[in-house]
């Protein structure tokens, strides 16, 4: 399993801009609580699971099963 950055640049600094102006939480998303704080729960859910592979909700990251 490895977990790296949306290889498109826009992408990732855009969602990282919004990041910056959430103070961490998902830009995603309209609620600010612990959940989508990044990396948010949602996502690391997935990580455990050795079946997905995919990017989480803002495709800031993703995860591959290899």
């Amino acid at each position: 399993m490895s977990i790296r950055l949306n290889a498109n640049e826009a992408v990732v600094k855009t969602v990282k801009e919004g990041l910056k102006r959430t103070g961490g939480y998902c830009p995603c998303r309209t609620s600010r609580t612990d959940e989508y704080k990044c990396m948010c729960d949602e996502f690391k859910t997935q990580i455990a699971d050795k079946e997905f592979e995919g990017y989480c909700h803002c495709m800031l990251y993703y995860k591959s099963k290899d």
